[in-house]
């Protein structure tokens, strides 16, 4: 990555790499690829690929790979986590499975102390808009990931 990057950039290629995450963890759960091969193909064909005539932003490499490994290793207890967000009858294993990725990043980077609680909020929250735009989906993103953040880390609250 080059040291000249503006900061904007930099936010740019965050909020990238937190949108491939949340493509790449669905992808693995549908495609039963492992974690290797699905940051391989990322960051070979998807980082600064040109769909449709419009160039996608290069993601932050470094931040990608690390919401790919949390969430996978640690997967059980973000699970664990984000039921305990969500009302009883809607478990983890019956929301929607885009929104099951997007949890999993969201918890992974709420592991690691970081990013504050409420940028990693709000961050989600616009790569919830980006798959569900007219949906109300961005407002539960919020709700749950807010009892999320509570529960990972009191103290920035």
């Amino acid at each position: 990555m080059s040291t000249g990057l503006s900061g904007n950039q930099k936010r740019k290629m965050r909020s990238a790499a937190r949108l491939y995450a949340v493509q790449a963890l669905f992808q693995m759960e549908h495609s039963h690829q492992t974690v290797e091969a699905v940051r391989r193909e990322f960051l070979d064909h998807r980082f600064g690929a040109v769909y449709e005539g419009e160039e996608m932003v290069d993601g932050d490499i470094d931040l990608f790979a690390r919401l790919l490994d949390v969430a996978v290793n640690y997967q059980a207890p973000i699970d664990q986590m984000t039921d305990r967000a969500l009302v009883a009858k809607w478990p983890i294993a019956r929301i929607d499975p885009t929104l099951r990725a997007l949890f999993r990043a969201a918890g992974a980077e709420l592991r690691d102390a970081g990013t504050p609680p409420k940028v990693i909020i709000t961050e989600y929250v616009d790569v919830a808009r980006a798959f569900f735009p007219e949906g109300k989906e961005p407002k539960f993103v919020n709700a749950v990931l807010d009892h999320m953040a509570r529960e990972a880390r009191p103290e920035a609250f």
